[in-house]
């Protein structure tokens, strides 16, 4: 366990505790008396010093030969990306952000666009892909995907904290563009060269053509094995990002770049329906579609390849360094697991997490028949209905997300997007008897649930990092995603069965008469009882508090500071006119507590 004490005109008063604490524990604790080194931080300029039981990383607690003298001092860290010019990382380290982030958080985002394209690539076009693999259905392919994404979520953790991040994106995005090319063939190449290489390339591929059921069509086989290669990889997308979040970006920054990272798959979905509905028209244009996702693929392949790194060369918040001088080390998949469902505070996320997903699926699954039940038949106008949800869901990520960055209220606005959800979710399956079908309310219901339902998991998913820091994000977001995709395939049927199913309410009242859906009630008592819920939510926000004193926000009551254990609140750090500056007070009732806390 490690204890953190500021150390400024401070250290009179810390060092005595410390006395008084191996005085009061003689049978455990050798008395000692600290004896600087010549590089320990021991200088004016220095913020604090951290006592470490851990042996190892930068900041160490060195016993030397005299049982009563402890050194503490400085080692030198290597930076991950270039060992040759390794960066020293002290307590005197300020977080530093690097234009390099925005890269990161462009291929990420591009990786995960391109993973749900891949994934619902025929859901536009169905018919046409059973005519071209008779007996196989479009929705049966998906299915293989998803079973096979939720499979791939239980090995992210531990693959990340083996490889890294950077060697973690770089083997999944290749091997995204190996599926995409098993499920197109070669066939896309052949355009792109002269005719002579193109005629070589042509019978070196003709196995696949000899055995595919249309000219440019691999057989189903290959299909489904580039689905599935696919589906594998699609976690290392879904589930980084708020390590990425947490390893690259500022405190104020973090749930914006969250969302945009964990909501650009919605932008995959749209392109799907877009580009899918306009070029799958035929058994020909099928073969052209999947090569059109191919060629993207390798494109940004090849660029996660070249220009994604690892981590930056210094922590860009006070919470992550501390992380990275504390050497923490994450557990094994399963054992993150059951830290987190045992830390405070951590369901509430989850289970505004599940609910936002769930919803957003479901009704993006059964976009068809809402459209068409509220008067919009034309297939164009419901693709770019649902192009419109999937849009709208990535901007209120960005747009809200950032409001959360900058105030750090994840409570009440997630509340107020769980509230705008139930009342937005309604006009999807109400028909109202004396006014009939309003496509423009409709319409506008799908875009205002979007930007009300979307944001609820980025946001929820750094809040649940928050409140269990210092644990893994990448394990955070695995359990998350497990959840919300688990809980989405037991309740998609449920609602499909449901969806066929009218209520009618204020039958008396011949204005107010109107028929409900099922699957609308269903949504809405998901949402409701997970405001109820969540309302409930009173853990304090760990990070954000290892991170106040970047931007003096340490007395906010929003960070649930009164929940912590006393010890975690006797020290805070505050951003005064000349910067960073210790609060070097210490009230008699602290100390008393302090002293308690020993004993």
């Amino acid at each position: 366990m490690t204890r953190m004490i500021k150390y400024s005109s401070l250290q009179t008063i810390g060092l005595a505790l410390l006395s008084l604490s191996a005085t009061l524990s003689p049978t455990t604790t050798t008395t000692c008396a600290f004896t600087p080194s010549s590089s320990s931080l021991t200088t004016k300029s220095a913020n604090y010093i951290r006592l470490n039981n851990k042996d190892r990383y930068s900041q160490r607690l060195h016993n030397t030969n005299k049982p009563s003298t402890t050194q503490l001092y400085m080692t030198k860290l290597p930076n991950n990306n270039n060992d040759a010019n390794a960066i020293t990382i002290d307590e005197n380290t300020q977080p530093q952000v690097y234009s390099q982030r925005w890269i990161q958080l462009l291929y990420l985002s591009l990786l995960a666009l391109l993973s749900d394209w891949i994934c619902f690539s025929v859901a536009a076009s169905p018919s046409t892909f059973e005519q071209a693999y008779p007996g196989h259905s479009a929705a049966s392919l998906i299915d293989i995907f998803l079973f096979t994404n939720v499979a791939s979520c239980f090995l992210v953790t531990d693959t990340v904290a083996k490889f890294g991040l950077e060697k973690s994106i770089k083997g999944a995005a290749s091997l995204m563009a190996v599926g995409c090319v098993l499920r197109s063939g070669l066939g896309f190449i052949g355009p792109m060269l002269p005719a002579s290489a193109a005629t070589t390339l042509a019978s070196t591929t003709s196995i696949l053509s000899s055995t595919a059921t249309g000219n440019s069509l691999v057989p189903y086989e290959f299909i489904l094995a580039g689905t599935i290669l696919v589906g594998a990889a699609q976690p290392f997308f879904q589930c980084t990002p708020p390590m990425l979040s947490a390893t690259w970006f500022a405190a104020d920054e973090r749930a914006t770049s969250t969302a945009v990272a964990l909501n650009f798959n919605q932008i995959g979905i749209a392109t799907a329906f877009l580009v899918g509905g306009g070029m799958a028209t035929s058994v020909q244009g099928l073969g052209e579609y999947f090569g059109v996702i191919s060629v993207a693929c390798a494109a940004v392949t090849a660029g996660t390849l070249l220009q994604f790194q690892d981590r930056p060369p210094t922590p860009p918040s006070s919470s992550e360094l501390e992380k990275f001088l504390n050497g923490e080390e994450e557990p094994p998949f399963f054992e993150s697991v059951q830290k987190l469902f045992a830390t405070p505070g951590f369901t509430r996320p989850l289970a505004a997490f599940i609910c936002s997903i769930s919803i957003t699926n479901i009704v993006g699954a059964f976009i068809d028949e809402v459209m068409e039940r509220g008067g919009v038949t034309d297939q164009f106008s419901i693709d770019l209905a649902g192009a419109g949800f999937e849009i709208a869901i990535l901007l209120g990520g960005i747009i809200i997300g950032g409001y959360v960055d900058r105030t750090k209220q994840y409570k009440s606005v997630t509340l107020a997007c769980l509230l705008s959800t139930i009342f937005l979710v309604i006009p999807l399956g109400l028909t109202d008897h004396y006014i009939g079908n309003e496509p423009f309310l409709l319409v506008l219901s799908l875009l205002g649930l979007g930007m009300a339902a979307g944001p609820v998991q980025p946001i929820n998913a750094e809040l649940a990092v928050d409140v269990s820091y210092p644990s893994d994000e990448t394990a955070v977001e695995s359990v998350q995603q497990i959840g919300g995709n688990l809980v989405s395939a037991l309740l998609v049927p449920v609602a499909e069965k449901l969806a066929r199913q009218d209520y009618e309410i204020f039958s008396s009242l011949k204005l107010l008469d109107s028929d409900v859906r099922g699957d609308v009630v269903l949504l809405v008592g998901i949402a409701m009882m997970t405001y109820v819920y969540f309302s409930g939510f009173d853990a304090p926000l760990r990070r954000t508090i290892a991170d106040c004193g970047d931007d003096g926000t340490c007395e906010a009551p929003q960070l649930n500071r009164g929940s912590l254990p006393v010890g975690e609140q006797l020290f805070v750090e505050e951003k005064g006119p000349n910067g960073k500056k210790v609060v070097d007070a210490i009230t008699m009732e602290q100390e008393k507590k302090l002293k308690n806390m020993i004993k």
